[in-house]
């Protein structure tokens, strides 16, 4: 097995656009996706495995084991909403051979109901303290650039890594359009604050009617699944060091 896909169901939507939601930087992705899909009620349609993954396993108190995965989920928009897939997950892949295999096929799932068009989310590291959030972003072209550029986003330089980079580039060699929007943030815990200010802008953007008050459960709830996990553990959380582990945005 390098990526098992599958599909439970193959939902009928008009023109969706993918929103990622992986763990980064500042869980930024991980909090806005995981809101997202308990906001909208969004409904579980595929899932992805791979090798590529963390090799491990997670014991509930009642038994039950979990798994590191990925999840797409849709939402079929009301009210001049848009028609949205979001990917969301405890991990991505820990090697660059994976982070591709696993960035096409979530192409692969998403180009099915007709996606042209990717929402990358993610965090972008500060040293200092941040007081407020500032928005930054990337874009496959110049033409989606303007789409972010609109919501208040800053151009930024340099490299961006991961799948919240990955997913842009190579949907633009299929054809597909997308930027990345990052916002500041310290990196050290789930981010709310940092989080907040994506999702306000993901939800200005894509006429999505979502309730920002419930912010902080998801924040709260994403810190419990990575502490179940071992990527944010409490004493980590009490030093304020970065943790020891392979997500970049």
């Amino acid at each position: 097995m390098v990526c098992e896909v599958r599909v439970y169901e193959k939902p009928a939507l008009t023109d969706p656009v993918l929103i990622e939601g992986l763990p980064g930087i500042g869980f930024v992705a991980n909090i806005v996706a995981l809101h997202l899909i308990q906001e909208l009620k969004a409904k579980l349609f595929a899932e992805i495995r791979s090798s590529f993954f963390q090799d491990l396993a997670i014991t509930a108190e009642n038994g039950k084991t979990h798994f590191p995965i990925n999840q797409l989920y849709y939402h079929k928009g009301k009210d001049g909403e848009r028609d949205l897939i979001i990917l969301y997950g405890n991990t991505q892949a820990l090697t660059t051979v994976g982070q591709y295999e696993l960035c096409g096929r979530i192409i692969d799932v998403a180009e099915q109901p007709g996606c042209r068009y990717i929402m990358t989310l993610g965090g972008l590291k500060r040293e200092a303290k941040v007081e407020k959030p500032e928005l930054y972003c990337a874009a496959s072209d110049s033409e989606t650039l303007q789409d972010a550029l609109g919501l208040g986003a800053k151009i930024i330089g340099g490299q961006i890594f991961g799948v919240a980079g990955l997913l842009v580039g190579l949907g633009r060699l299929r054809g597909m359009r997308g930027f990345c929007l990052l916002a500041e943030t310290p990196g050290l815990y789930p981010d709310a604050v940092a989080a907040r200010e994506v999702l306000k802008a993901v939800c200005r953007m894509l006429h999505l009617k979502v309730n920002l008050g419930r912010l902080n459960k998801a924040a709260k709830a994403t810190n419990d699944i990575l502490k179940s996990f071992g990527i944010v553990s409490p004493s980590i959380e009490k030093r304020k060091r970065e943790p020891e582990f392979r997500w970049l945005i």
